[in-house]
């Protein structure tokens, strides 16, 4: 923890008012520093903080020096908006803005009528970007849809699942998000067949119901393409299992890492998509070597691969800035635009006019055996979904 107040004062103002200048870029993150959206924005935050740290010691961007003002949402969408104009009139020239669509928009709202580029940290639902905010929002991470898919068509295509059997968590757009993926991709597989489909809530104590009807079923499913995230996927998996249900379970990127594992000792036949790996066995070495910078920087390992967006987005951002020659709102958002398969450290990145977002990526497959997660493939999947399709 040390080392990282250390980086953040060498490299920002944190916390301080700030105000445009020739001398200085700032960045604005209106993130949650309280509330659960901590344990997805902070790690991003982190990895951001060390981007912005190795800019600064190389020179800075246009000559001048990044520095950042932050504001903490508190997991509120009410105080999210608070915050983004707080960073805004502490002279943000871009404002970061959490993980999550729907508790990221609201300070992404404030950007946008600024006449300022927003960036979520890792938010996945289309909505987070053109679609929802308005055309000076991106995204750092890949859709929601994109997982589904990926999973959908991996888990036909390399372990032989042909029944599947659908169970969403309908309580924010990035868990409907995975599904509208895997509902887009499964028609493509000629011997795929959806057996059943169910809902809750994140929130639920019990899914009891759900599960019965999965075990009414003439035959267990192939696979459970479960589309839920933290707090309350941990309570479905450790259900599922209970109740004798050994199918494997297909989930998207919120439920990487393994710090919650405890709660469902030995959980095996478990697989979910990510960026790069926190496991130290990423087929990156680059990738295992920022997660050694970035203990060492923190204190502590990455947890989950929405650490890595974070540090994505400071890069591709300052790529277009150095190529605008200005941080002015439309030339780096036209820039951005250019961007087709820019690389980046945790895989390429192409933005569009239509789209500022990810609609098609290579995801590495961690499969969880004996409550230990590893990487055992990557896929990409066949075909970008379609705009028109994401808007569904």
């Amino acid at each position: 923890m040390k080392r990282l107040t250390a980086v953040l004062a060498a490299s920002t103002a944190l916390a301080a008012p700030a105000f445009a200048d020739d001398d200085r870029i700032v960045v604005g993150f209106a993130t949650a520093e309280s509330g659960f959206m901590q344990g997805y924005d902070k790690p991003a935050q982190d990895a951001a903080i060390i981007r912005i740290a190795e800019i600064n010691e190389a020179g800075g961007l246009l000559g001048k020096q990044l520095e950042v003002v932050n504001a903490d949402t508190k997991t509120d969408r009410a105080e999210g908006a608070k915050a983004g104009l707080s960073v805004i009139d502490a002279g943000a020239d871009m404002v970061v803005v959490s993980c999550d669509y729907d508790f990221g928009a609201p300070a992404a709202l404030a950007a946008e009528s600024a006449g300022l580029i927003s960036f979520f940290l890792c938010a996945e639902s289309v909505k987070a970007g053109i679609q929802g905010v308005g055309p000076n929002s991106f995204s750092a991470s890949v859709l929601a849809a994109v997982q589904g898919a990926t999973m959908a068509q991996w888990a036909y295509e390399k372990k032989g699942a042909r029944s599947f059997y659908r169970l969403e968590d309908t309580w924010t757009e990035y868990n409907k998000g995975i599904c509208d993926g895997f509902d887009w991709m499964l028609p493509k597989l000629a011997e795929a067949q959806l057996v059943g489909e169910d809902s809750f809530l994140n929130e639920d104590a019990s899914i009891a119901a759900q599960i019965t009807r999965i075990k009414a079923l003439p035959e267990e499913p192939d696979a459970i393409m479960l589309c839920t995230m933290m707090p309350g996927g941990v309570s479905a998996i450790k259900q599922l299992r209970a109740a004798g249900i050994t199918s494997m379970i297909l989930n998207g990127s919120g439920m990487d890492g393994s710090y919650w594992m405890s709660a469902v000792p030995d959980l095996s036949n478990f697989f979910v998509p990510v960026q790069g790996s926190v496991f130290g066995d990423d087929p990156n070495a680059e990738v295992n070597a920022f997660n050694a910078k970035y203990k060492e920087v923190t204190g502590g390992d990455p947890a989950t691969q929405y650490t890595y967006p974070g540090y994505v987005m400071i890069d591709v951002w300052a790529k277009a800035v150095e190529r605008a020659g200005t941080t002015e709102t439309s030339a780096v958002v036209a820039e951005l635009e250019k961007m087709v398969d820019e690389p980046t450290l945790f895989g390429p990145r192409t933005f569009t006019a239509e789209l500022h977002h990810q609609n098609k990526a290579r995801y590495l497959i961690v499969e969880t055996t004996g409550g230990k997660p590893a990487v055992v493939d990557e896929w990409t999947i066949s075909e970008p979904i379609p705009v028109a399709d994401l808007m569904k």
